[in-house]
C-alpha cells in the first residue's frame, strides 16, 4: 500500500522551501474561485485592510475560527500577548460579519498551565459585543496519556452570537442512538421516560460531541502535514445549524481547508485566509481535489505529490517516508 505522507509542517522546517515553490499565493494575494463560490487570501488575520479587501462586498453570517492555541505566527508568546493578538482578530471578525451572525471559536485549555489560553480568552470575550451561547466539548478518540492526571481527550468550542442569527434545530439531529435514559415526567397522569416520548430514533446534538471521529492517517479526509485538522463532520454540524444555503462563512485560519470544503459540500460560500502560503495552497488543492475526484483528502499521500512524488525522513526526494500518525491538537504540553 502506498504510504507517502508529509511530516507535521509546524515542527519541520526542511520542507518549506520546496513546498513554497509550488504555492500560487504570495503574502497579500487572494485566490478567487473560478466557480465564483469561494475566496482564499494569504493574509494576516489581524490586518484590517487585508481582511476588509478579502471580504469586500459581502457580510458573512457565520465565522468559524480555529487559531493556533498558544502560538502567534508559529512563535510562542506570553498569555497576555496571545490575548492581545486574539482580541485583534476577534474585533476584525466582528467588523465584517452581518448584523445577525454567529461566531464559533476552537480554543484549547492546557491543564498543565492554568487552562490557558482558554481561560483568559473567555474573560477577554466578556468585553466584546457578543453574547456567549454555549461551551461545546468535542471528544477525541486519543488523548495525552498520564499516570498522574485524567487523560485529556477533549477539544473546546465556544459559541457566540451577535444580533439574532439563524439556528436550525432540525439540522442538529445526529446519528447517536438514543442510549441515555432519564428525564422522567408525567404525561396524562402516566410517568414516562424521554425515550418513550420522542419519535426519533436518534438524539439531537448537545454541547458534548461524542459521535465525531478524530482525523487520523487511515481516514480519507486526512491531510498529512496539518497538525490540527478538524473533522469535516463537526464543521458541517456548525454550518448546518448556524447558516443557510447560499450564506457566506468566514474562516481566518484555513489550515487544512476543512471549513472551505464543508462550505462547498453544503452549498455555502467560504471566505478563508491563512498567513502561511503553504496552508493556503493546501486548502485550495483540497477543494480542487474534491471537485475532481470526490475525495475528501489524501489518505497515505499528500497535496503536493505530483511535484514531490516521494519524500524521505530527512526531507529529500527519494525513499518514501515511514508512516506517522498526525497529531491533531495544537496545544504544546
Amino acid at each position: 500500500m502506498k504510504n507517502n505522507p508529509l511530516p507535521r509542517l509546524d515542527i519541520t522546517s526542511d520542507w518549506r522551501d520546496g513546498l513554497v515553490r509550488h504555492c500560487r499565493l504570495k503574502p497579500g494575494e487572494v485566490w478567487l474561485d473560478p466557480d465564483g463560490a469561494h475566496r482564499v487570501g494569504c493574509v494576516d488575520a489581524t490586518d484590517k485592510d487585508a481582511i476588509a479587501g478579502l471580504v469586500s462586498g459581502v457580510h458573512p453570517t457565520l465565522a468559524i475560527q480555529d487559531p493556533p492555541y498558544n502560538l502567534v505566527a508559529f512563535q510562542r508568546r506570553s498569555i497576555q500577548e496571545y490575548v492581545d493578538w486574539s482580541r485583534s482578530w476577534v474585533q476584525m471578525t466582528q467588523a465584517v460579519l452581518a448584523k445577525d451572525a454567529s461566531l464559533y471559536v476552537w480554543l484549547g485549555a492546557d491543564q498543565n498551565d492554568g487552562f490557558q489560553p482558554l481561560a483568559d480568552f473567555m474573560v477577554m470575550m466578556r468585553d466584546e459585543p457578543v453574547v456567549p451561547r454555549s461551551f461545546i466539548t468535542m471528544r477525541n478518540q486519543r488523548g495525552y496519556g498520564t499516570q498522574k492526571n485524567w487523560m485529556a481527550v477533549r477539544q473546546e468550542l465556544l459559541y457566540y452570537t451577535k444580533g439574532n442569527p439563524v439556528f436550525n434545530i432540525e439540522a442538529e439531529y445526529t446519528d447517536i442512538p438514543k442510549i441515555l435514559r432519564g428525564y422522567y415526567k408525567k404525561v396524562n397522569g402516566v410517568v414516562t421516560e424521554n425515550m418513550e416520548r420522542s419519535k426519533s430514533d436518534t438524539i439531537r446534538a448537545g454541547n458534548v460531541w461524542v459521535d465525531i471521529q478524530q482525523v487520523f492517517y487511515r481516514m480519507e479526509e486526512n491531510v498529512s502535514g496539518c497538525y490540527a485538522q478538524k473533522p469535516l463532520k463537526c464543521i458541517e454540524r456548525i454550518i448546518r445549524a448556524s447558516s443557510n444555503k447560499g450564506d457566506y462563512i468566514l474562516d481566518l485560519f484555513a489550515h487544512s481547508g476543512s471549513t472551505l470544503l464543508a462550505a462547498e459540500i453544503l452549498s455555502r460560500s467560504c471566505i478563508t485566509a491563512d498567513i502561511d502560503p503553504v496552508f493556503c495552497e493546501i486548502a485550495i488543492r483540497r477543494l480542487e481535489h474534491f471537485r475532481k475526484t470526490g475525495k475528501l483528502g489524501w489518505q497515505n499521500s499528500h497535496p503536493f505529490e505530483n511535484e514531490m512524488p516521494e519524500l524521505s525522513v530527512d526531507g529529500e526526494a527519494g525513499t518514501p517516508r515511514h508512516r506517522q500518525e498526525q497529531a491533531t491538537e495544537r496545544v504544546l504540553f
